[in-house]
């Protein structure tokens, strides 16, 4: 171990005394070694190719754990798999030597920062550990804090996603922090809702303004600038709406060349939309609706508190579209799943029934569409079958491609960006794709608010101009539901 980390720290200070100004030996001082935990490869795959010019440490205790997960169909061992296979894309045919001395990670182009990569073996001698060496985490803290020990001028960082093992290396006097390089927003509140509520009237504070007819739609041309700065007071993008007092509702078409063009609604109309029978119950609802029916839309985010009508209003579109218009041939239902429960090939019965425990929400929701059926049993079976509804195991998904399918997406908050990427790129020709979620709601270890594939996808595609998303407000199931919601 002290070996390793003596040619760690040679290679850093043989590098730095070859510069042949002071700049560049500042700069080789300010590189840092940054030190990766499992559950970061886990989260997302290539994250060891987003340190720029650092150094980059796997320990040896880390290749054991993903070694241990990479079997099976869960995610988590699909994930595994794809960071063994990125390691040894960036390690190669490297020797062991090389592999000690650290391997150039490729960044793509000439002038990229490039930093190495090294294999840290796990430390068998320690004249001193600070945390007993009977778990995995408190083994890599130990050999983080042997180099640091060691050589107390270099700077190592332990980068985990586990906050007690965060907090324990800094209970060591490590350096450590959370990864993200895919985190793009510090707050939740910083996500698009998908609408502005302007207070008053919107024309009352709109001071220039082109409007034309086309066909049945009229189209307000306004300023971006002004829009943005004087009446919304922030950014706007395609399929955002604009909800004033007044009744009027304006959807964003384009952005383009410093002009905002809108359609027009009227929030009367809007509410007066239908499929399979149910009606938004607000204004936000309908924004909803309009989403999910427009066949120009092609992947629709529903965010919302419980009770919020996210899946009764995308189950509700899914079999109006696929029943009635035909647009789609089938219904793929699917979500995320508790670790434990991953392996659905060890419980009983058919796919269906297999993911019955964690599809629930979707039944209750079909069933709510019919309980003033003379016989709602029956018409919940019909529907399935006319919708040609399929409960899926996420598993499952990958690596499949979906023609002409709405893919529903349930729970999509406990997904990492990787796990989100994978399951929206198996849409093929003519699919649709729905995310369901609630970020006040993460069950997955590891993930928050800011970091949840959901959260990550609705930032990327806020530009989208076939995409959209909605911020749903809270609809109480019941008084008791209310309550709960406010008080628990």
């Amino acid at each position: 171990m002290e070996e390793r980390a003596a040619r760690l720290h040679t290679l850093s200070v043989n590098h730095a005394s070859a510069s042949q100004n002071d700049s560049s030996t500042f700069e080789e001082d300010q590189k840092k070694t940054y030190v990766i935990d499992t559950n970061v490869l886990i989260h997302d795959p290539n994250s060891l190719l987003n340190f720029e010019e650092h150094r980059v440490v796997i320990p040896m205790t880390v290749l054991e754990e993903l070694d241990k997960l990479k079997s099976g169909k869960s995610h988590t061992a699909a994930d595994c798999r794809a960071a063994i296979r990125q390691i040894d894309k960036v390690l190669g045919s490297a020797t062991p030597q090389q592999v000690e001395e650290g391997i150039p990670i490729p960044r793509g182009g000439d002038n990229a920062p490039q930093g190495t990569l090294t294999v840290l073996m796990a430390e068998q001698n320690k004249t001193f550990a600070p945390l007993p060496s009977d778990l995995n985490d408190n083994r890599i803290i130990n050999d983080v804090f042997a180099m640091k020990e060691q050589f107390p001028d270099s700077r190592y960082i332990l980068v985990t996603k586990d906050i007690n093992m965060r907090l324990k290396a800094r209970a060591c006097g490590i350096e450590s922090e959370d990864y993200h390089n895919d985190q793009l927003v510090s707050d939740i509140k910083q996500l698009t809702r998908g609408y502005f509520e302007v207070p008053g009237s919107f024309w009352d504070q709109v001071t220039q303004v082109e409007t034309e007819q086309v066909g049945v739609d009229t189209l307000h041309h306004l300023s971006h600038g002004l829009l943005v700065s004087e009446i919304l007071g922030e950014e706007v993008y395609p399929n955002q709406y604009i909800v004033d007092e007044q009744g009027f509702v304006g959807r964003v078409m384009t952005v383009e060349n410093g002009v905002v063009t809108l359609r027009h609604y009227k929030a009367d109309s809007l509410m007066e939309q239908e499929a399979w029978g149910l009606k938004p119950m607000n204004i936000q609802q309908a924004i909803a609706l309009q989403m999910l029916l427009d066949p120009d839309v092609h992947i629709v985010t529903l965010t919302g508190a419980a009770g919020s009508g996210k899946t009764i209003l995308a189950l509700a579109a899914a079999i109006e579209m696929t029943v009635e218009q035909k647009s789609f041939n089938k219904i793929i239902a699917t979500r995320s799943t508790p670790p434990l429960a991953e392996d659905h090939g060890f419980l009983p019965g058919t796919e269906e029934e297999k993911m019955d425990p964690w599809l629930g929400a979707i039944n209750d929701n079909i069933e709510a569409l019919h309980l003033n059926d003379e016989n709602p049993s029956g018409s919940i079976q019909y529907v399935k079958e006319r919708a040609n509804i399929q409960f899926k195991a996420m598993n499952y998904i990958r690596g499949r491609s979906f023609q002409k399918s709405l893919i529903l997406i349930d729970e999509s908050q406990n997904l990492t960006p990787h796990q989100m990427k994978a399951i929206i790129t198996r849409a093929g020709e003519g699919s649709k794709v729905v995310c369901l979620g609630n970020l006040a709601q993460i069950d997955t270890p590891y993930l928050s608010p800011t970091s949840s594939g959901l959260t990550y996808m609705t930032e990327r595609f806020k530009r989208f101009e076939h995409g959209g998303s909605v911020q749903l407000n809270g609809v109480p199931r019941s008084k008791l539901a209310e309550y709960a919601e406010s008080f628990l």
